[in-house]
């Protein structure tokens, strides 16, 4: 049952209660209230204060509701229109500004929902009935300005109705639509998105209530940890304050005062470039809010050719800034000096500085949104640069990733299915610890704290004694290590085991065509068979060969979380440099004293690091590819970012072009040597994770595929 059901619930059996009780109870002494047998005074039946009060019946929560933003019969919010003549509430106003006019848009008048059909004398305020009334029960969909409708509001659905803004991303292309980027329009006008737009920052890329530029991906509805979700979860109903005390069960020693200091470490990237990462993300935002609005000015003055200044608290917001002293002085602030020089570039820009100031909780409302659109912003105006600045969060936390988004627009409605949901799922590790299978989940923004972090054991780190890899072989760190949990990710979808075993089931020679052949894709970031090598048999290898082990690295920096940052996921390249010389990790190059350094690739430079000789074979792997393909008479070409990687080269240019099909002509020989070089492509740290094993299956593929000649002057570790 939600909330706002069970209040009504309640309010009503109360209600029949007082009215119950009065029917029977004595009349008030002269001046007095009505009271309820037992002197207990009698629910007010309207839930109306103003028509109660003097009859001395109780609202439920009034007090509460009474100090809140809602019932200030003095706020801007309620008085605007006082002035005017008429004085009244003007439709398009009239949902969010009057009790009246809640109820009219909900249709609780018994009018048509959707829709306010009449304009409201001023007076009023939000008070209790313009929440709870017959059309806002079992209420949960909320449309925003974009269009987008959702369904999953539950209980909150009636604050969204109002927090949703004004406009969008829809909007400001219509203005838009077919101008010139850089080319002042007379006929543009700044849009602005209202106040306290908190359920569009909430719903983030969904509601598209920010200006979303063509090409980038956003951020989506904001997912906290459960029970946390929504307007209801987080804001107390009627005095609209933050439950800080529940904040502060997860959040230790958090106030009132210091929420805006809360950062996670799912959020460990220096955004707005300040050198600060320990600041709060508020903080964050506000940085990266000042340099888009320096951006702003810059491209004003610049390519627009009028000054421009912004005040917060006078309408529209922008103005000339005749002056040039970058702010909007007194005699500046004023319709008649309203900013008139818009190009389309500069409205979208100033479009999302005013959606970054006018959600004032954005910060707890969907952050990541929030830094997504001024970044973006600043990025478009290209005035003052985005260097040094940071867009997105490292590859756990990376909404905007593929990893994340792949699902997104699918018919399913962006379900991640059971075969990609342990990875690629917040709730999909844990599950699977759990119950030992994966099943299809929602697509969600990114990993979580809680993905790897047991909320029912004070957030400790999920144990794992071993892990199982596609091979079928069990490997563990060391029972219940750490990094058992990164590996339960990190250790690809194929190995040795499963290419020989589709090879087995076409039953041809090594050198013939089988249409029961396709590429066999070994995934992402396997760093874990890397680092197993042989014990995990990620790679491919070949019979008759031999392969090294598990890489032990030096004591102490032999796990993914002794190597890594578990949050940031980067390199602790400080500790790195007690041992390694060099200006990055490619650089670093192991050779024992008095031995003499070997040069892998053939290439005659023993200098580089260990990352070039595999780049360098990594290459030589490529062309007998591809020499090996056109000698079959079905030349082929890669494309690392284009599923599924191999495609027939139909035009022999060496390049994917759109109506290249996936590479169909596969024999045994060529997919155990593609698939080694998709391998190595596909774990870009292999030069670190196991650099012996990733050179051992290049030069076996090489030698493989070449019929021996690729591997002239070349060296097997």
């Amino acid at each position: 049952m939600n909330r706002k059901f069970f209040l009504l619930v309640v309010l009503s059996a109360l209600l029949a209660v007082s009215l119950a009780a009065c029917a029977t109870a004595a009349a008030p002494a002269e001046g007095g209230a009505p009271a309820a047998e037992g002197g207990v005074p009698a629910i007010c039946p309207t839930l109306d204060p103003a028509a109660c009060e003097g009859a001395g019946l109780v609202v439920p929560f009034e007090e509460a509701w009474a100090g809140s933003g809602h019932a200030d019969a003095a706020a801007e919010a309620f008085v605007h229109w006082n002035e005017d003549d008429p004085a009244e509430v003007p439709v398009e106003c009239a949902k969010c500004h009057s009790t009246t006019g809640a109820q009219d848009f909900q249709g609780a008048d018994g009018s048509a929902a959707g829709v306010v059909d009449a304009a409201v004398p001023v007076g009023e305020v939000v008070s209790c009935v313009a929440c709870h009334n017959d059309a806002t029960v079992g209420l949960t969909s909320v449309t925003f300005p974009s269009g987008a409708t959702f369904d999953d509001a539950g209980s909150s659905a009636v604050c969204m109705q109002c927090h949703s803004g004004n406009a969008s991303t829809v909007q400001v292309n219509e203005a838009i639509a077919g101008q010139d980027l850089d080319t002042v329009n007379a006929e543009l006008g700044f849009i602005n998105i209202h106040y306290f737009s908190a359920a569009a920052t909430l719903y983030g890329g969904d509601a598209m209530g920010g200006y979303q530029y063509d090409g980038k991906s956003y951020m989506g509805r904001f997912d906290h940890v459960e029970g946390y979700q929504s307007c209801a979860d987080c804001h107390n109903t009627h005095t609209l304050e933050v439950k800080v005390e529940e904040c502060a069960s997860c959040h230790e020693g958090v106030t009132a005062e210091t929420l805006t200091d809360i950062r996670m470490m799912g959020s460990l990237r220096d955004y707005d470039g300040d050198g600060n990462t320990e600041e709060g993300i508020y903080y964050e935002i506000e940085g990266l809010r000042e340099v888009l609005y320096a951006g702003i000015q810059a491209y004003a003055a610049d390519v627009a050719g009028a000054p421009i200044a912004y005040d917060i608290a006078a309408y529209p917001y922008f103005f000339n800034d005749t002056n040039a002293n970058g702010t909007a002085d007194a005699d500046e602030a004023n319709f008649g000096n309203k900013y008139a020089s818009w190009t389309p570039r500069l409205l979208q820009a100033a479009y999302n500085y005013q959606v970054s100031l006018k959600d004032p909780g954005n910060y707890a409302h969907n952050a990541k949104y929030h830094i997504e659109l001024l970044f973006d912003s600043i990025e478009a105006l290209d005035e003052v640069g985005v260097e040094g600045l940071a867009r997105n969060d490292a590859g756990h936390f990376d909404a905007t990733s593929e990893a994340f988004r792949h699902w997104d627009g699918e018919e399913d409605g962006g379900i991640v299915p059971g075969t990609c949901s342990k990875c690629h799922a917040a709730g999909g590790l844990p599950f699977f610890l759990a119950e030992g299978v994966s099943v299809s989940r929602p697509a969600q923004n990114s990993l979580s704290c809680t993905t790897c972090h047991d909320p029912s054991a004070e957030f400790a780190l999920y144990q794992v004694a071993a892990v199982p890899f596609p091979s079928g072989a069990s490997l563990t760190f060391g029972e219940n290590d750490e990094s058992n949990l990164c590996i339960e990710c990190h250790q690809g979808r194929e190995s040795t085991v499963s290419v020989d075993r589709v090879i087995a089931a076409a039953g041809v020679g090594d050198n013939v065509v089988s249409e029961a052949l396709r590429f066999r894709n070994p995934h992402y970031f396997a760093a874990g068979a890397t680092l197993f090598g042989t014990e995990a048999r990620g790679a491919y290898e070949y019979a008759g060969k031999t392969y090294v082990g598990r890489n032990m690295h030096v004591e102490k920096f032999d796990t993914c979380a002794e190597c890594h940052d578990v949050h940031a996921l980067e390199l602790d390249l400080e500790a790195c440099t007690t041992c390694h010389e060099g200006a990055t990790p490619q650089d670093y190059r192991v050779v024992d004293e008095g031995e003499t350094p070997v040069d892998y690739d053939g290439d005659g430079d023993v200098e580089e690091g260990i990352a070039g000789e595999i780049s360098t074979m990594s290459e030589v792997l490529y062309a007998s590819l591809q020499t090996y393909a056109a000698n079959q008479g079905a030349p082929i070409v890669y494309n690392g970012a284009r599923y599924p990687y191999f495609f027939g080269d139909t035009d022999g240019n060496g390049e994917v072009n759109g109506e290249e099909a996936a590479y169909a002509a596969w024999t045994p020989a060529l997919l155990r040597a593609a698939y080694n070089y998709k391998y190595v492509a596909a774990d870009p740290g292999n030069f670190a994770h196991n650099s012996t094993y990733a050179l051992q299956i290049l030069y076996d593929s090489i030698q493989a595929i070449s019929g021996g000649s690729g591997v002239a002057g070349m060296t097997r570790p």
